[in-house]
């Protein structure tokens, strides 16, 4: 069966096309897929009934099952576990951010946290996902279907989703042509339509995947997580940095963000007494001199296969104060649903979070 949400808008219409029908019936159906958000082929409603009946005899609407819903105690995240066909299952979140007083329409703001592989490969080692290993890809068409989850949530409760992050299980650009094909879903304007400015794909640091994302003029945004300043520091936190040395990373993100002209956003997990100390503050401030560079710090979430302590707010100050010497802007990343386990670093495959 064939998941409708895997194809692009132009791959529909090559489909119909060869079933006989015009690219008028395409643009119908893609705009019942994603501007009526149906729970099935069966009811999506102002389609030809000869194309429904093949619709629903040779395609699918790649709909999870929901197999736990956990909200965090300030109601401001719910946490997702839903099933693949296939019975494989991933996390999705959903955060919901409180604007200022004098803008009201900002009072309600959405995003979802998303994943793009079960499980992942690079076995970072504070991350639950890194801990439990790599199950497979994700398809574009379940990179998809978790926004479609999202929105169909959200219009339930007269709410939109404004921003994506890519930074829930997997790692994106191991998975990157349907990563990239997902994110040309979600951004045409024919069908959901989502900002590209705001989606931000986040990614452990794949040299490679930095420049092809550079060389095809992808608009979305960059946060490379960096966690450790120097060679030995970043190789005892993300095995992948065994393979790619700082050198090379920081070349491909040069050459990202001289060619697309846009900052880079750095992550950093600040992991009490190990890479909070003035001499990782200071070599990343020698590290990053002279680029156009955030830097995102979050202090560890835990995670029951990591047995580092978060940093304690005056050592976060002082490793912003060192950062800012050097000319560059950081901002401490709100924890969010760390009561449900729904935090950077603790998404993995279970219903409730364990301890």
């Amino acid at each position: 069966m064939i998941n409708l949400y895997d194809l692009t808008f132009q791959q529909l219409t090559d489909l119909l096309a060869d079933w006989g029908y015009s690219q008028f019936h395409a643009t119908k159906v893609w705009h019942q897929m994603y501007r009526s958000l149906p729970a099935s082929i069966n009811d999506m409603a102002e389609i030809k009934p000869s194309l429904q009946e093949r619709l629903l005899a040779e395609a699918t609407l790649g709909q999870f099952s929901t197999i736990s819903d956990l909200g965090s105690k300030d109601g401001d995240t719910r946490k997702f576990l839903l099933g693949c066909a296939d019975g494989q299952s991933i996390e999705t979140v959903i955060m919901r951010y409180v604007g200022r007083k004098d803008r009201p329409d900002e009072t309600r703001r959405f995003t979802a946290c998303i994943s793009s592989q079960a499980g992942c490969a690079m076995g970072c080692v504070f991350c639950a996902t890194g801990q439990m290993g790599f199950m497979r890809h994700l398809s574009a068409g379940e990179i998809v279907g978790q926004i479609i989850f999202v929105e169909q949530l959200l219009r339930q409760q007269g709410a939109a989703l404004r921003n994506v992050v890519l930074m829930g299980m997997g790692e994106p650009l191991h998975n990157y042509d349907n990563t990239m094909q997902a994110i040309e879903i979600l951004t045409d304007q024919r069908g959901l339509g989502l900002g590209a400015r705001h989606i931000t794909l986040s990614t452990v640091g794949l040299p490679d995947g930095i420049r092809r994302l550079a060389d095809e003029n992808r608009p979305v945004n960059l946060a490379v997580s960096l966690h450790g300043a120097t060679d030995e520091e970043r190789q005892r936190l993300v095995p992948p940095a065994k393979r790619w040395p700082l050198a090379v990373l920081l070349d491909a993100c040069r050459y990202y963000s001289e060619k697309r002209n846009r900052r880079i956003f750095f992550e950093w997990t600040l992991i009490a007494y190990e890479n909070d100390t003035v001499e990782q503050a200071e070599a990343l401030g020698r590290l990053l001199t002279g680029m156009d560079a955030h830097i995102n710090v979050i202090p560890l979430n835990p995670t029951d296969g990591f047995a580092g302590r978060p940093s304690d707010p005056q050592r976060v100050k002082d490793f912003q104060a060192i950062l800012a010497r050097y000319g560059l802007p950081s901002t401490v990343r709100q924890r969010r649903g760390i009561d449900i386990a729904a935090g950077c670093g603790q998404l993995r495959q279970r219903e409730r979070p364990e301890g």
